[in-house]
């Protein structure tokens, strides 16, 4: 594994970014109590206990999506946040005491962070001993749970494929007895002959053992079994999903045949659901944008279409209220789909996210460059030069790179 800064292809990958966007795949919401006042550097205003590193990563993992250089305390929050022995917990009230058995460090908060620190760059040893916390506490099976020891469950297995690819670590080759992550995700991938469920995944089996057919984990699945981060583009284009059963399904049809289930769960309503405590079902703003990011990635933009245009329509006072995290979920579905994250359905998600925390630096020198190219195209245009905009963005890569400005799509430190 390769722990460093990705060069020129970063850099270059970094317009089709600006241009365009895991818990898990899945994401917690923010806790409903607010503290007397949110710790220096965090996202989000209410209470961290439960998600303080979850909507911290997303928040920067996000920015770094959209072409913004966030705020260096910021990232020294998230960075102060881990254990001596690499792992993080959902929040820790004093960073400065050692962590001991009852700190409650989680793969998920785990993964995301390398996720995030991976991609703002600089922090290689802290993504180094994150990354070999977590496969020290890998499971037999080859996956992860939520907790060290814990059953491994889907969520949590993608989370950290996620984490592992991000780093550029094949997920294949990170194996606990035998067996890799994928062999532990496609146990919980239900068979395509299922009444209800076809296709999808579950989080975990029931105490029967039989695999409950769950939204949430298909989404976080079907990216996982793609070998996708919470951050990904838009796959190559594919005709409809559709569940194809095998004696031992590949990654590969496992994926398609999430992808089938989320595409029939999505139709006519364009959102997922979720009940609450008996009442009348909801709609499910963040696994519905979960959904959008597997869909694209495992086929094409297209494929997202129906739930993109929902979100764009009623998702803004879902994320106004639920903060950080909720605005990062929509800007990985805008990255996954090609939308301009600064107007999905007429809001800015990049400024929203901005002003839950700490000031970002500015913005990242392609998407400054971006700015500059487009006047500079229309002049080439006017003066019928040979030289368009895409060569002065070449030229404004380079010079970008020359003096460190290096971006890199995707790169992670934690986990949800």
């Amino acid at each position: 594994m390769n722990v460093r800064r990705r060069g020129s292809a970063a850099a270059l990958a970094a317009i089709a970014v600006i241009g365009a966007a895991t818990a898990p795949a899945v994401a917690a919401d923010p806790s409903p109590s607010a503290p007397a006042s949110a710790p220096s550097g965090l996202y989000g205003s209410t209470d961290p206990q439960y998600d303080g590193v979850w909507r911290q990563s997303l928040a920067l993992l996000a920015q770094d999506t959209a072409g913004v250089v966030p705020s260096s305390k910021a990232v020294k929050w998230l960075t102060d946040q881990q254990c001596a022995n690499g792992a993080f917990a959902p929040f820790r009230a004093d960073p400065a005491a050692a962590c001991d058995a009852k700190t409650m460090v989680d793969s998920n908060s785990t993964a995301a962070a390398v996720q995030a620190l991976w991609a703002v760059g600089g922090h290689g040893d802290v993504v180094e001993d994150a990354l070999g916390w977590l496969k020290s506490v890998q499971n037999g099976d080859g996956g992860w749970g939520y907790s060290p020891g814990t059953p491994s469950d889907a969520n949590s297995t993608s989370v950290v494929i996620g984490a592992l690819t991000a780093t550029e670590t094949d997920p294949g080759e990170v194996r606990k007895d035998g067996k890799s992550p994928y062999d532990a995700l496609l146990t919980f991938a239900l068979p395509c002959a299922k009444d209800k469920g076809a296709g999808a995944f579950a989080f975990q089996p029931d105490k029967d053992g039989k695999l409950p057919p769950n939204a949430d984990a298909t989404a976080a699945g079907v990216l996982g079994a793609l070998g996708k981060g919470l951050v990904a583009g838009a796959g190559e284009k594919t005709g409809a999903a559709s569940c194809a059963d095998a004696a031992k399904p590949t990654r590969e049809q496992a994926a398609a045949n999430g992808s089938a289930y989320l595409a029939a769960a999505l139709a006519g309503d364009g959102h997922l659901k979720s009940a609450l405590g008996g009442s009348a079902d909801q709609p499910d703003y963040g696994n519905t944008a979960d959904a959008v990011v597997a869909l694209a990635a495992r086929g094409g933009a297209d494929k997202a279409a129906e739930p993109l245009a929902w979100l764009k329509k009623n998702a803004a006072k879902w994320a106004e209220e639920s903060g950080p995290a909720a605005y990062a979920q929509l800007i990985f579905a805008a990255h996954a789909t090609g939308t301009d994250p600064r107007d999905f359905g007429g809001t800015d998600l990049v400024e929203r996210l901005n002003a839950t925390g700490p000031a970002p630096q500015g913005a990242a020198a392609s998407d400054t460059a971006t700015t500059s190219d487009q006047a500079a195209g229309e002049e080439d245009e006017k003066d019928g030069s040979p030289f368009g905009v895409w060569w002065f963005v070449g030229v404004c890569l380079v010079f970008g790179i020359g003096v460190g400005f290096l971006l890199s799509n995707r790169n992670k430190k934690r986990q949800p």
